[in-house]
């Protein structure tokens, strides 16, 4: 780990301007950034402390929507009441991330800033090829261990699979991230590799998540994030779905319906070809299992990523007869 210098910022303009110096990092929670400075990723000329900064913790929930600060904690999140009545995926989404340990440290904007879980991105002192930490070096991924790698999304120069569950509960209901004078749709501000895959967010020199908003709606809050993994605890997704439901009034008939897919590609990835093969659609099991194939359309494995194919639809299709069940 490099030496660097310390700035605690005192205002969101403060921190803005510091977080515009060439090598400077943001620090919140610090879960992420002390992770990738230790494995030699992360090489920070200064560090631009913004936890003391007020009001950038608040949580407000109504029924219209949700606004959370970008310091406010994941555990927080989770357990408001807020959050759990009207955007439960959002609640299950955080609870099933991470540890408690880390959930009680982590911001929830920090937790969109997250880097890829890839182990050629995290380890340089063995693998030189990585184009996220050097662009045109090459992909070691490629051709090496893939089981934990993207099947969507992808390009020649990375396949690395975003890790985040948050986020993928985000997009799954339009949610938006407040950058300053920017904002953009969550499912915007995260970037497919294609050729640039060391930009992995739609974020520019001098901008900072200040907040995130999260739409209200009958299918938010109908809304179940299921996540499967090689463990129960502390494990990243092989496959996850946010999905929210919302029927007709005859009880069976969807109205709307809402996919996000995590563990599976190389940013959230909201599926919409399901959604639209299913709404107006009369909830029947084998509809749900033959729309939810659509989720991998486009999928491209890597040998041992293979089995994500058919997990993923899986998945969806669990998810939404589990809401079916108790709507």
């Amino acid at each position: 780990m490099r030496d660097f210098s310390y700035v605690r910022a005192d205002s969101i303009e403060a921190a803005r301007k510091a977080a515009a110096l060439p090598g400077a990092m943001l620090l919140a929670g610090g879960t992420t950034l002390v992770d990738l400075a230790k494995c030699g990723v992360a090489q920070p000329e200064t560090v631009v402390d913004i936890t003391h900064l007020k009001g950038l913790d608040t949580i407000s929930v109504d029924a219209t929507h949700a606004t959370l600060g970008a310091l406010a904690k994941m555990s927080h999140v989770a357990d408001h009441a807020g959050i759990k009545s009207h955007f439960p995926a959002v609640s299950e989404a955080l609870w099933q991330a991470a540890s408690a340990q880390l959930r009680n440290m982590a911001t929830v904007g920090g937790n969109l800033m997250q880097r890829t879980r890839c182990p050629y991105f995290r380890d340089p002192s063995n693998f030189s090829a990585c184009n996220k930490r050097e662009p045109g070096s090459g992909c070691s991924a490629i051709g090496g261990v893939t089981r934990g790698h993207a099947v969507l999304g992808t390009s020649r120069a990375c396949i690395a699979m975003y890790p985040g569950d948050l986020a993928t509960a985000l997009v799954a209901f339009d949610a938006t991230v407040h950058l300053g004078q920017r904002v953009l749709k969550v499912d915007d501000f995260f970037l497919q590799p294609g050729d640039t895959p060391e930009r992995e967010h739609d974020i520019r020199a001098g901008e900072m998540i200040t907040a995130i908003e999260i739409p209200g709606s009958a299918a938010a809050r109908r809304s179940t994030y299921l996540k499967v993994r090689d463990r129960q605890s502390y494990e990243f997704a092989a496959a996850s779905a946010a999905v929210g439901l919302e029927l007709e009034t005859d009880g069976r008939t969807i109205r709307d319906l809402r996919v996000a897919l995590g563990g599976v590609a190389t940013k959230p990835w909201r599926a919409r070809a399901v959604e639209e093969a299913l709404k107006g659609k009369v909830l029947d099991e084998d509809a749900v299992r033959k729309a939810s194939g659509l989720a991998m359309e486009g999928a491209v494995d890597h040998g041992a990523n293979h089995y994500k194919i058919e997990l993923a639809p899986r998945v969806v299709a669990r998810a939404i007869l589990k809401l079916g069940e108790t709507a």
